[in-house]
Formats: structure tokens, sequence, C-alpha cells
């Protein structure tokens, strides 16, 4: 009869032990950490930084149209249906009269020993325009037919030498003619402007 009661009393026990293993809240699992529910989320790039505007160096006026200078004197290609050849011709009063800048010039004489002077002068601080107007040459007034792209045109004869002036921007072109005669210093000074105007014109 004892030897019942133990076994019962074991077999409760058991039985309660294996009851305990099952509950859902056991030490195994009740601490386990819950599964977070506000994750945060990955943090907001940056904005982008707006890209370095480029800064563009403004034009030098002064340093442009000294560079057009050359680009707009006669070459010996330009002159060569004159039959002139390179020489050191000497220039009229009217050309060395005009104002100072910065100047390119070159010239040429005919077989018959006239001669021919071009001259172009930069003035970065005023336009070509206001010199050619301001010029003060001796001599009666040769007339021009208009030249499309100047800005100023004029012409002189004084004796047998003809002056002509032209200005575009910043640059003023001037040829001279010293012949033997007015006539054919004018002459030559009228087939050749449009040479002169179409360099001058070209230039920036």
């Amino acid at each position: 009869m004892r030897h019942r009661q133990v076994l019962a009393v074991a077999a409760v026990a058991f039985v309660g032990l294996a009851g305990c293993g099952n509950r859902p809240n056991n030490l195994e699992t009740y601490y386990d950490d819950p599964t977070p529910s506000d994750t945060p989320s990955a943090a907001a790039a940056p904005a982008p930084r707006p890209s370095a505007v480029p800064v563009v160096p403004k034009p030098d006026p002064r340093a442009a149209a000294i560079a057009a200078a050359p680009a707009a004197l006669l070459s010996d290609e330009d002159v060569a249906e004159e039959g002139v050849h390179p020489g050191a011709g000497k220039v009229s009063g009217c050309l060395n009269g005009l104002a100072a800048g910065e100047r390119r010039s070159a010239s040429w004489v005919y077989p018959s020993g006239s001669v021919l002077d071009h001259q172009v002068t930069a003035y970065p601080d005023r336009p070509g325009a206001d010199v050619v107007s301001g010029a003060d040459c001796a001599g009666t007034v040769l007339s021009l037919p208009p030249q499309e792209g100047v800005t100023a045109l004029r012409a002189w004869c004084e004796g047998s030498t003809c002056t002509v002036l032209a200005a575009k921007g910043n640059l003023v072109s001037a040829l001279s003619v010293a012949a033997s005669t007015p006539t054919r210093a004018a002459d030559a000074a009228k087939r050749l402007l449009p040479k002169l105007v179409a360099k001058l014109v070209a230039q920036p």
C-alpha cells in the first residue's frame, strides 16, 4: 500500500514538470527581445551642393583691339595688282597727325617712284570713329562711295597725295598714296578702298 502511494506521488510530480515545460511563457522565450516595430529608417542623404558656376573673364577691349590690328593691315598680295614692291615710304603729314595708339604699318613703292603707305591703329580707350571725325587733314575732300560695315570714312587729297581714313570699332585704317599727279593718287586710293574696308570689317 505504501509502495503504491509513492508511485502515485512520483507520477503527479512528473506530470507537473512536463506541463511546466510546455508553458508559452517559459524562461527561454519569455525574456526574448521583441522585434522592434519602429526600426529607424536610413539617414536621409544630404542635399547635393550646387555646382560652382565657372567665372568667365570679361574680354579685354584693349587686348582685342591690339590683336586685330595686324590682321586688318594690307598684305603684299592685297596690293600686288598695283605693281608695287615693299619699301620704306615717307608717311604723309595727315597720317603723322593721327592720334597716338597701337600702330601697325606697311609701305610699298611703285615703279614710277610713287609711294603707298597703309597703317592700322588700335585705340583701346576710344572708338575709332572719334579719331576719324576729329582728324584735321589739309587738302581737298575726296568723295568716296559709301562702304558697308565701317563706322566712319573720310578722305582728302593735298597736291598729289591722297589719304583715306576708315574706322570700325576701336580700329582706324589709314591709306596714303603719294603719286606723280593728283588724279593718279585719287584713282589708286579708290582702287584699294574695297580691299582696305574688307580687311577692316572682317575684324571682330
